[in-house]
């Protein structure tokens, strides 16, 4: 087998890596818009030989992950915390935490991470689409808000009504003040069906986990319990089924693959595990 202790850089990586069978050792940088990265672990693949990595947690790797499952190669993240702890000399190199994640290997003391399964991190792209939206949303309403009281009207949720929405495109306004409130208005009917559609999505998925009702309407932002129940939920296909168990194990990890509760599962006493509002 080949151990190897990655350094990560979103642009290239430091690697310290040990051939375990002839003690060979060996340092290297890999740049990865070149693609010297994925040869060089693709040769390994066509050597034939048991490749382990390990590596801090981090961001912008999702090609590197991609990669090496698609190779057969072992990848463990590490908690960088726990890592930091280890380290013995202050000064900090690509080096120095290449050969450091290769040590920990090694000894088997590196503090390996559980990581999601790229479906579920998928369905967490869901929910933070959702999440980014909503936010998209509120900000364009409060612009709104604040062109109708400029010109003296304070309606609050009333200006999002049908009367109100007549108001606002009714308001005299100077001519660029005019076109910001005629686009906002715009983007705001173009976020609308889209957010719907997937609180749709998120509603369907957490009826399928069980869910409680006041559950669902405080993570959903419903002030009437029936909106959530008459217009958020639907009856759940299989695939819909399958999706939810996903959405469960991802974010609860309490349903099984038939969206039946795990025997050691923590039901929905969890705080809130991402965003829904």
């Amino acid at each position: 087998m080949i151990i190897i202790g990655v350094d990560y850089h979103p642009s290239f990586q430091t690697i310290a890596f040990l051939m375990e069978e002839t003690g060979e050792y060996g340092e290297q940088e890999l740049n990865h818009s070149d693609g010297e990265a994925e040869r060089f672990y693709r040769e390994l693949k066509g050597r034939g030989v048991s490749v382990r990595v390990g590596m801090e947690a981090t961001g912008h790797a999702r090609w590197f992950e991609r990669l090496l499952a698609e190779l057969g190669f072992e990848l463990w993240i590490g908690d960088p915390a726990e890592i930091k702890t280890k380290r013995v000399r202050k000064q900090k190199t690509d080096r120095e935490d290449a050969r450091l994640m290769l040590k920990l290997l090694r000894e088997n003391r590196f503090p390996k991470i559980w990581v999601p399964s790229p479906e579920n991190r998928d369905l967490r792209q869901l929910l933070w689409h959702r999440h980014r939206l909503v936010q998209m949303r509120t900000r364009i309403m409060n612009q709104l808000q604040a062109v109708a009281m400029n010109e003296g009207y304070r309606w609050k949720k009333k200006l999002f009504s049908e009367k109100g929405r007549a108001l606002l495109e009714k308001l005299s306004l100077a001519p660029w003040a005019s076109r910001r409130g005629k686009e906002l208005l715009e983007l705001l009917d173009q976020l609308d069906p889209k957010i719907e559609e997937l609180t749709a999505a998120v509603a369907t998925m957490m009826d399928r986990l069980g869910a409680p009702l006041k559950v669902r309407q405080e993570r959903l932002g419903h002030s009437d319990p029936r909106i959530t129940q008459t217009i958020y939920t639907h009856v759940a296909s299989e695939d819909s089924r399958r999706v939810a168990a996903q959405l469960g194990e991802a974010v609860w990890g309490i349903l099984d693959a038939n969206g039946r509760k795990k025997e050691n599962g923590s039901g929905l006493e969890h705080p809130k595990p991402l965003f829904l509002n």
